[in-house]
């Protein structure tokens, strides 16, 4: 299992103890995840942005359920949404207001999603954001804001009157941490990443941090996930560079094929660094952005697997990779019909490597493969080989690879194409049952 440093996202520091548990929604209390992080990375303060949090008793007892993220006057903000039909009242409210290009705060709640709550949540909705502009000073078109929880029960937004304006004078730059655990639900962990980047040989600094476990599908953005960054690029840069960045992280990702009504993932700028004389960038094709680029994508990618690993129940990472397709879309296609299969899932969680179930998951996929040509490897070991178990194979040696926490699952169909694509996901578990099935309870 890599460790932050090798993602490339910060140090390590503050050791995460392994006893730390949290409260989730469920009656009972959700172990952390055996494949969370060992540590946080050192996240340092971005110019232009302060969080801070509260309990304002949503839905949660005893824990932070709202955070407050300020922004600079002049803040950039870009986004890329859920592609569901039935998108939450918070989804709505950030699309209609993106155009703008400015924002000047972000409010997420936990514990309650303000989805399929009809007209009464499209009303929360608007008075949260009166409210966060009352406490905050800031035009209601440059309030943003998200929600998570259970669907189908209204948000009372009178429980933010009084708390945003506490949370506006506790704010701090060095808050983000607590501001990720404020916005957790089913996750068992906070999940953070850092970066720093040179454009035009200046130094920037980009942040994320990501809430999610379950209901996690790749249509963008599967997830809540918010990155922040000092750099002086326009919105219109940042939401090319974004939905492009998405496509190989967070759409590449699964834990149950169910994608949520709330699925938001935003970027928001604050130009802090062009006083370090950091140049404007107006274009996302601007060649002083390469080295941003990376580091953007490094943190999707790097958030999007701390998803994965904290799929709900989970004990396996699982990283598969399909080679040989007719092209990039059928091996897509392929590999997410493995990830999505109960039957692989359940057999890796069995630490059992049944490699007629990814022959199954393959031949459902509807994408051209040849059942005679097929390879599969675990990790290193080819198991099918021309369509056949491979002649060398070892069932001692495939079950000790199959307890491993990381499993690699590579598959060739066999159609001599170029086509290759890597998605990620985890088993599924007894646990996950235990959890969806007491979620509302």
């Amino acid at each position: 299992m890599r460790t932050l440093d090798e993602r490339g996202c910060g140090r390590q520091t503050d050791i995460l103890p392994r006893s730390f548990v949290w409260d989730p929604i469920m009656a009972h209390s959700a172990a952390l995840s055996p494949l969370a992080p060992k540590s946080y990375p050192d996240l340092p303060d971005i110019e232009g942005v302060s969080f801070s949090t509260a309990a304002a008793g949503i839905r949660y007892k005893g824990r932070t359920d709202v955070m407050l993220a300020l922004l600079a006057k002049g803040t950039q903000v870009a986004g890329v949404f859920t592609k569901s039909k039935c998108p939450s009242a918070p989804v709505d409210w950030c699309r209609a207001r993106l155009k703008g290009g400015k924002a000047r705060a972000l409010v997420v709640n936990s514990g309650n999603a303000n989805a399929f709550t009809g007209k009464t949540g499209a009303k929360s909705t608007k008075l949260t954001a009166e409210i966060s502009a009352k406490a905050t000073g800031a035009p209601m078109g440059e309030i943003f804001l998200a929600s998570t929880g259970v669907i189908g029960e209204p948000l009372d937004a009178t429980k933010f009157d009084g708390v945003l304006a506490k949370l506006v004078k506790d704010a701090k730059p060095h808050g983000m941490l607590d501001a990720s655990k404020a916005i957790m639900t089913t996750d068992t962990f906070p999940k953070v990443a850092t970066a720093k980047a040179l454009i035009d040989g200046v130094e920037v600094t980009i942040n994320g941090m990501a809430k999610g476990a379950g209901m996690i599908a790749p249509d963008m953005a599967t997830m809540l996930s918010f990155i922040f960054t000092d750099a002086p690029i326009a919105a219109d840069a940042l939401q090319a560079m974004l939905s492009k960045g998405v496509g190989p992280s967070f759409n590449s990702i699964t834990v149950d094929s169910d994608t949520s009504t709330s699925d938001t993932l935003m970027i928001f700028a604050t130009g802090a660094a062009a006083q370090r004389g950091a140049p404007k960038i107006k274009l996302a094709s601007d060649k002083r952005l390469s080295d941003f680029k990376k580091a953007l994508d490094g943190i999707l990618l790097d958030l999007a697997h701390q998803v994965v690993r904290d799929g709900e129940g989970c004990r396996k990472f699982v990283e598969i990779t399909v080679e040989g397709a007719a092209n990039a879309k059928a091996a897509k296609r392929i590999a997410l019909s493995i990830a999505n299969s109960p039957l692989v899932k359940t057999a890796v969680a069995g630490e059992d490597a049944n490699w007629g179930r990814i022959v199954a998951a393959v031949g459902k996929a509807g994408e051209k493969a040849d059942r005679d040509g097929l390879a599969i490897w675990f990790g290193d070991i080819r198991v099918a080989h021309k369509g056949l178990r491979d002649p060398s194979y070892d069932e001692a040696n495939t079950s000790a690879y199959m307890k491993g926490e990381k499993i690699d699952i590579r598959v060739d169909v066999g159609v001599g194409g170029k086509g290759r694509a890597t998605v990620w996901t985890c088993d599924l578990t007894k646990e996950y049952i235990a959890i969806n099935g007491d979620y509302r309870s």
